[in-house]
């Protein structure tokens, strides 16, 4: 027995360890509790006293989710094809042949607008055969919010790109998790107005909340805002600059290490 108790307690240890050296999982641990305490608390304050809105409540939460996965599928496929040349230890390969960031970057981009498509395109069909929710009923904006929500996601996938290549595999999780830390203060099911002062201030800051109250604007109000659309726009063309900056930073330090032929699984 207690060579068996040694035994548990030495796998224990082994994760304790693991833990220990790695701030990215000790931060998902608390992670997605933390991120759907506040997203549904921030959810249920809106509706709570915003009782004229019930009615339309299942066309702003299904194009909400709808809009949401444009982005989080975006950003996921952007930094999946990534990490799959890291598993498949292609990386160092891949850069011993004429193809450069820039391209590697474009192809990226490429395998994530398609990703996307297929994996949305079968969301909004079942969402229109099951709720009735179309998220065509925005009408054209719908191109325009589309694709700021692909190009922040595709900012981000640099950004997460980055921290592997500075960080390994170890940061990898970040692919799965890190677009949530701006769920609830882009406002998806509810406007910016519902969070406190300061947080607002800080939405201000993400073009996924002129996106969101665009959506909104449309949906509740028939009007297209034109200002929260240069809005995300502006901040878009920022963010895309700092995630190049950012990668090809993290890219230029990884092939001085010699780190660019060493990762993968």
């Amino acid at each position: 027995m207690s060579g068996s108790l040694q035994r548990i307690y030495g796998m224990v240890l082994r994760h304790v360890y693991l833990w220990r050296r790695s701030w990215v999982r000790v931060l998902e641990t608390a992670y997605w509790p933390t991120m759907n305490m506040v997203l549904w608390g921030f959810v249920a304050k809106f509706f709570a006293g915003n009782s004229s809105v019930v009615a339309q409540v299942p066309a702003l939460l299904v194009t909400g989710l709808l809009l949401w996965e444009v982005l989080f599928r975006g950003q996921l496929a952007f930094a999946l094809a990534f990490l799959e040349e890291l598993y498949s230890r292609n990386l160092g390969h891949l850069f011993v042949s004429p193809l450069r960031p820039v391209e590697l970057i474009a192809s990226m981009v490429a395998v994530s607008f398609l990703r996307t498509c297929v994996g949305v395109g079968v969301a909004v069909g079942l969402a229109i055969a099951l709720y009735a929710a179309s998220i065509f009923d925005l009408g054209l904006p719908l191109v325009a919010y589309f694709a700021n929500l692909l190009v922040t996601g595709w900012a981000v996938g640099l950004m997460v790109a980055a921290l592997v290549m500075r960080y390994g595999l170890a940061a990898e999780n970040l692919a799965w998790g890190v677009i949530f830390i701006i769920a609830p203060i882009s406002g998806i099911y509810y406007p910016v107005s519902v969070l406190p002062g300061w947080l607002q201030n800080v939405a201000r800051c993400l073009p996924t909340s002129y996106v969101f109250e665009g959506m909104r604007g449309v949906l509740l109000e028939g009007r297209f805002k034109w200002d929260l659309l240069f809005g995300a726009v502006a901040l878009n063309a920022v963010y895309v600059a700092l995630g190049a900056g950012i990668f090809y930073a993290a890219f230029r330090g990884a092939r001085q290490r010699g780190a660019l032929l060493q990762m993968g699984e």
